[in-house]
């Protein structure tokens, strides 16, 4: 999973991804400050592999990795080139979701663009050249529609979808893939276009904001109603605090989070949020010689599961031997949940739930 983190300059991207990645992005009060986009990626936090860990030993500890990408600031223009636009727009259709960085915090001393805070007309701006790129590219499109149209069932359905498309965004309308039937998806997927991407709203909040409580926030507020009206995921989060976090030793942050009035840090959070906006699960795979998290999308069936780890698994695939994490940690073995009778035998048609702990069988 690749995330990209986009929003206007000096809002707190780069300091959120320093923070999360450890990456040591240059981050200075000025615009452009990044220019070629940082990438770092990470695993992702989950205590069931720990726990896993604890029980089997394993020589080797894999869990899943999400990769962060830290995109330039975007400006007025940029869908015409302003601020080196083009190159960073380019960056943004590569990733699986956007992480928009929104500043909804009040501070004189930290230059703002347009000289004071309105979250929304911030979103505004970087959606405007979101959408001016997206027309572009649909115009294209529909040039090489329109030569075959006539003649051509599936292009015609194609015209109509993407003339559909191109008027709701001269209207500021974006995308929903909510109301998008499967053929429509699919053709999305071929012409993916940027205000199309899923979306989390990352509200950067001062430390004393978030202390207080998101709810007498009003710039946050009035993010999370836009989010809502558009089933995006929204994170109050506070980029000092989470810099301020990774500067200290693991066992001091948990004391760190609750001294700050903090229930978990920002990466927890993003990757959860992340997971649920694009429909995403892990299963485990345990065993002495490994424990590992395998990232799927929720639906996924066990032969494709399987597939995940080789092509072999799924291509020759038998059964899956699954038994629930919970059910295998109360039990403390495996042994002694195959007693209990826990660890099911599942065929072709099973489909994979978050959590499980699979054992696939299969003969190539």
């Amino acid at each position: 999973m690749k995330l990209g983190i986009v929003g206007l300059p000096n809002v707190g991207k780069s300091t959120l991804f320093n923070a999360i990645t450890g990456a040591g992005a240059q981050c200075a009060n000025y615009a452009f400050c990044t220019i070629e986009p940082n990438v770092g990626v990470v695993a992702v936090p989950d205590t069931r592999l720990d726990a896993l860990a604890e029980i089997y030993r394993p020589k080797k500890y894999t869990p899943a990795i999400i990769e962060f990408v830290d995109i330039a600031g975007l400006v007025k223009g940029a869908s015409r080139g302003e601020g080196l636009g083009n190159k960073f727009l380019s960056h943004i259709r590569e990733v699986d979701a956007v992480v928009h960085m929104v500043r909804c915090f009040e501070d004189g001393d930290i230059i703002h663009v347009d000289a004071h805070i309105d979250p929304l007309r911030d979103i505004s701006v970087i959606e405007t050249e979101l959408i001016l790129a997206d027309l572009d590219t649909l115009e294209k499109r529909l040039a090489r529609l329109g030569k075959i149209v006539r003649n051509d069932k599936s292009a015609a359905a194609q015209f109509a979808f993407f003339t559909r498309l191109k008027d709701d965004l001269e209207q500021e309308k974006l995308p929903d893939v909510r109301d998008m039937s499967a053929d429509e998806k699919l053709w999305l997927g071929e012409q993916p276009l940027l205000t199309a991407k899923p979306v989390i709203y990352a509200c950067n909040l001062s430390e004393a904001d978030l202390a207080a409580g998101v709810e007498n926030s009003k710039h946050f507020a009035a993010v999370q109603a836009l989010a809502d009206a558009r089933g995006a995921e929204v994170l109050p989060i506070c980029a000092e605090l989470e810099a301020q976090l990774a500067e200290l030793p693991a066992d001091e942050r948990a004391e760190f989070l609750a001294e700050s009035g903090v229930a978990e840090g920002g990466l927890a959070q993003l990757v959860r949020r992340s997971y649920h906006l694009l429909g995403l699960i892990s299963f485990l795979t345990a065993g002495e010689p490994e424990v590992r998290a395998w990232t799927i999308t929720r639906g996924t069936k066990a032969p494709q599961a399987a597939g995940k780890i080789h092509t072999d698994f799924e291509r020759g695939f038998i059964r899956a031997e699954v038994v629930p994490y919970e059910q295998l940690i109360a039990c403390g073995s495996i042994a002694a949940a195959k007693e209990k009778g826990l660890v099911r035998s599942e065929g072709k048609e099973y489909v994979m739930q978050d959590g499980d702990v699979v054992l696939f069988r299969f003969n190539v």
